[in-house]
């Protein structure tokens, strides 16, 4: 009985109809795939068209959908969901990741405190001038212009003579408090907001090869579902079934893709085959990749000079190194240093000597924000965050890379879903019922 059941239903097939649906569901497995990758990076930058009482509406909406960019800022569009989560990856990586490649006092010494006191030196010593005349002049014009030419030279002389001495105890200071006077994950995440396109960087240079390969892999998954649905669809015969069924096809097409990529996070044995997520598997060369993008764009000498005077806990790193400068210019006065604070009066002197120490606090840093030297240093950054992240958990980083926008994948399930849905309708308007 089975048999003769078998026999009449594999007779009364039709075949065209039943080949065409795994080619449809292949090729619309593909389309999910390479649009779900176009969602996930591109455009970088919000696009669209703002809707008057869209901010006001997006609140009273389900918190999915105010997951959607562009919606809670009042606006209907599109962008990519990496770009616009980079504030959020960017707090990620900091803590999965960076936080536990190195502390900021790590970082620092990466970048050589010896070396960077150097370059200060050689930078700033010809400057001191015309730092110490224009102080001067602005806080005691007539004392200045009265001094004998021949002493105002030897206090800008005394005044250069320390001033390796004076730039070694500021890098020092600096080391000492680093920790309060850096923070990594505020200046990651500045930064990736200031730079989404940065974010894209980072899946795109070391995942292409992999993201390349989930696309094709929309096909195969998809025509190999689509075999179970033509079966279905050829027993039943119903016209709703290939948009039902495609929907569920596209939901799951673009579930395994996401699998492929970062499932599982260690190696395991399923069914005689050895299964491990793509870019897991390249975890050393995404390393170098990470790294190399960390120490030229991210955790710079530039950028941590930048931070450290314009960041917002600027004015306790100048506090810092004008109490370290002080001293200094007290003793850059040397044997007149009496005689001036007699002429001029104590708080009179205490305002030259505190204008000078502020004003050589922004420009003993200004070497900090050499982009060549910068770039010196780098090397020494892309080394540290290379080793360490090779060495980071699977599990670590996989959440590094994934984190930010896993609570945003039902977007793309549902678009699979959605374009699954039209491809069924489609497939019923060319080839009609079963």
């Amino acid at each position: 009985m089975r048999v003769d059941w078998l026999g009449e239903w594999f007779a009364d097939i039709h075949w065209l109809h039943f080949a065409t649906i795994p080619v449809f569901t292949g090729v619309i497995g593909w389309l999910i795939n390479w649009s779900g990758l176009w969602m996930l990076f591109s455009p970088v930058r919000f696009r669209g068209f703002t809707v008057p009482g869209m901010r006001e509406l997006a609140t009273v909406l389900p918190r999915k959908l105010q997951e959607v960019p562009g919606i809670l800022q009042g606006g209907i569009g599109w962008q990519g969901i990496i770009p616009a989560r980079a504030a959020k990856m960017g707090s990620i990586a900091v803590d999965k990741a960076i936080s536990k490649l190195g502390t900021p006092a790590d970082f620092y010494q990466q970048l050589e405190p010896d070396k960077i006191a150097e370059h200060i030196v050689t930078v700033f010593r010809p400057e001191i001038p015309g730092l110490v005349d224009e102080v001067m002049r602005r806080e005691h014009p007539r004392l200045w212009r009265d001094l004998p030419r021949p002493v105002r030279e030897a206090i800008v002389e005394r005044v250069q003579v320390q001033l390796p001495a004076v730039v070694g105890r500021v890098t020092d200071e600096i080391g000492v408090h680093i920790d309060q006077l850096l923070d990594p994950k505020i200046m990651v995440i500045d930064h990736f907001q200031k730079n989404p396109a940065l974010v894209v960087r980072i899946f795109r240079d070391f995942g292409q090869r992999e993201l390349n390969l989930m696309v094709a892999f929309g096909f195969i998954f998809g025509f190999l579902l689509g075999i179970p649905v033509a079966v279905v669809d050829s027993i039943f015969g119903q016209w709703w079934l290939l948009p039902i069924l495609g929907v569920v096809v596209g939901w799951v097409t673009n579930a395994l893709g996401m699998w492929l990529i970062f499932e599982p996070p260690e190696p395991r044995r399923i069914l005689g085959f050895t299964v491990h997520g793509l870019f897991l598997r390249r975890q050393d060369q995404a390393a170098e990749v990470y790294a190399r993008i960390i120490a030229q764009d991210v955790i710079t000498l530039e950028r941590i000079g930048d931070f450290l005077l314009d960041g917002p806990r600027g004015d306790r790193t100048r506090s810092m190194l004008a109490t370290a400068l002080r001293p200094a210019i007290d003793r850059a006065a040397g044997p007149a240093r009496l005689a001036v604070r007699v002429a001029v009066g104590p708080r009179r002197f205490d305002s030259i000597r505190d204008q000078v120490a502020e004003a050589a606090v922004g420009r003993t840093l200004v070497p900090f924000r050499d982009p060549e030297f910068s770039a010196q240093q780098a090397e020494n950054i892309r080394v540290l965050v290379e080793r360490r992240t090779k060495d980071l958990p699977p599990r670590d980083f996989v959440e590094m890379m994934r984190a930010a926008i896993k609570e945003d994948e039902w977007m793309l399930y549902a678009h699979g879903a959605v374009m699954g849905l039209a491809g069924g309708f489609l497939h019923l308007a060319i080839f009609g019922v079963s």
